[in-house]
């Protein structure tokens, strides 16, 4: 078995679960691409490679899976973690810049790190594992978030569609909803009004129990998933709750 260290790619990888995730497969002895929309979490080291990078830019794409290809070689793990949630609230009132927008990061940002990682696996002749970050409103809708639902669920069908496409023997691909983080993004939905979102409520309530799973549960779950035991079976995947 081979002793040299993983390397693995995040997206979004700025803040939030990206950022706990990075910090975690480091301590792990993970070489690191990071890429985010502003600064990454970690900066450039000799194991970790950080570039800002739009996921929507295909060319901007491109030139950082170059990069972090140059610096450690093939990418053993790519996790397409970087994604928003607004627009919230009723779809009537949204704006279309901003639907735009969502979709464009949220749909096209994973198929655009998507197929840099292919690429990069046919190119090195490399086996990887992509993890691509799903939720529970993929899986039904919730009134104020449209959006985010939609995307979501593109998500996993997109990740299924990859798997038919794609021989086990190239790449492994999964879609995870790693249960409900307290993230930028918990703390958007707290702000929200009940016309805008009717069950914030709910997540107040997650917030004063402090029921949230964590950044290193997630890396832990999704070291075990790429490089740890059987392959799964599944495409599609529902972290357990930390707390349970």
């Amino acid at each position: 078995m081979s002793t040299a260290p993983k390397t693995i790619v995040i997206t979004g990888a700025s803040r939030g679960l990206g950022a706990g995730m990075a910090r975690w497969f480091v301590e792990r002895g993970a070489q690191m691409g990071l890429c985010s929309r502003s600064d990454p979490a970690l900066p450039s080291s000799a194991t970790v490679y950080s570039a800002r990078v739009d996921v929507s830019d295909a060319a901007g794409m491109e030139a950082f899976v170059a990069q972090v290809e140059q610096r450690f070689g093939v990418v053993d793990l790519w996790i397409n973690n970087a994604g928003v949630l607004g627009p919230i609230g009723p779809l009537r009132d949204a704006p279309v810049d901003g639907i735009r927008a969502h979709l464009d990061t949220n749909i096209l940002g994973v198929f655009l790190g998507s197929q840099s990682y292919l690429k990069h696996l046919y190119r090195v002749n490399h086996r990887g594992v992509l993890i691509n970050l799903s939720s529970g409103a993929a899986r039904r809708g919730y009134a104020g978030w449209t959006a985010y639902c939609a995307s979501k669920a593109a998500v996993d069908r997109f990740t299924e569609a990859l798997v038919e496409e794609e021989a086990p023997e190239r790449l492994r691909a999964y879609s995870v909803a790693p249960g409900v983080i307290d993230t930028g993004m918990q703390e958007e939905v707290r702000g929200c009004t009940e016309d805008q979102f009717p069950m914030v409520q709910k997540f107040h309530e997650l917030k004063a129990a402090e029921s949230f799973n964590t950044p290193p549960f997630v890396a832990q779950h999704f070291w075990d998933l790429a490089f740890e035991g059987p392959d799964s079976t599944e495409t599609l995947l529902r972290l357990p709750d930390e707390h349970s």
